[in-house]
């Protein structure tokens, strides 16, 4: 198969890229470097199957031949990043996507796109299936990432209606592993670097909130599968296995082997999820998917990559 990648420099688009590159794909990765590394998508220069293009979505893309797959992960995905990047958040939301219809269309390709669980909001259901419409406010500090997967999901669904192209959505929850930025200002980089460096766990809130969190093969392996056996209607993939924040920390603390005290440093954000855990009974019957990873399983991998990154 031919796939492209869209957004292939980033957390997920590069293990996806890894993926299908070994499988024997050739795998076109676009992406604007604004938030992935350049070191990560030029890994595979020396691969003849492997094509890296730096571009923003946003604009249109240029001719890239045919291909069977388009996988649209471009977009800013944690707090600190759509915090610093909200206008660019909600534009690749839009044109970004729009450009992304375009290019699968162009290509002859089946759409699959990266949508979030923040498009439940913080919810009122638990735990969230697709048939959950959410709780999201629409003015929020969150809203410019929250909505543009919103209008991103309906966009996609409208335009597969209107025209016929083949389309897939995955609603992602929290998903960590290698390759995630220390500063990305997610919980399991938080978390990982704390601990490494013997200080003190420092959450919002009271440490009560709760969340769930799939390993990133877990998390590719249900893409490929829902490219292949998947419908038009969202699904979730993540790991249902919910846990506090505080419960989480302790874990870290056992992976690791040290750590500090859980303590709170300020209430919890706006419109900041108190819960989040996926009901993936669709997945299951659609894709016969679910996690395999464990959670202690997969931060091994995850806390050798931060010594790494951190010089330990």
């Amino acid at each position: 198969m031919r796939s492209i990648v869209l957004g292939g420099a980033g957390f997920i688009g590069s293990h996806l890229v890894d993926r299908l590159l070994a499988r024997g794909d050739e795998v076109v990765a676009v992406d604007n470097l604004l938030t992935g590394r350049r070191e990560t998508a030029e890994r595979y220069r020396d691969n003849p199957r492997y094509r890296f293009l730096e571009h923003d979505i946003c604009r249109p893309l240029p001719a890239l031949g045919r291909a069977e797959a388009v996988f649209n992960l471009a977009s800013p995905a944690s707090p600190a990043d759509y915090a610093r990047l909200p206008l660019e958040t909600l534009e690749v939301g839009s044109s970004g996507t729009r450009n992304a219809l375009q290019l699968a269309e162009d290509c002859g390709a089946k759409l699959i796109h990266a949508s979030t669980s923040e498009v439940y909001g913080d919810p009122l259901q638990h735990p969230q299936s697709e048939d959950y419409f959410g709780n999201v406010n629409p003015v929020g500090p969150r809203a410019c990432y929250d909505e543009a997967k919103r209008f991103a999901e309906a966009l996609i669904s409208t335009h597969a209606r209107v025209r016929g192209l083949p389309v897939r959505i995955a609603r992602i929850f929290n998903t960590y592993g290698p390759r995630m930025r220390a500063d990305d200002g997610r919980v399991v980089p938080a978390f990982v670097t704390q601990a490494l460096r013997g200080q003190d766990f420092t959450l919002f809130g009271d440490g009560t909130q709760t969340r769930s969190f799939c390993y990133v093969d877990d998390l590719v392996a249900g893409l490929i599968a829902l490219s292949e056996r998947g419908d038009p209607r969202p699904v979730n993939l993540g790991n249902p296995d919910e846990m506090t924040l505080i419960e989480f920390a302790e874990t870290i603390r056992k992976v690791v082997g040290k750590g500090g005290r859980v303590r709170s440093i300020r209430p919890l954000p706006e419109n900041d999820p108190k819960q989040r855990r996926p009901d993936i009974s669709r997945a299951r019957a659609l894709l016969n998917w679910e996690p395999r990873v464990s959670l202690e399983e997969g931060l091994v991998p995850t806390v050798r990559w931060f010594k790494q990154e951190l010089g330990l």
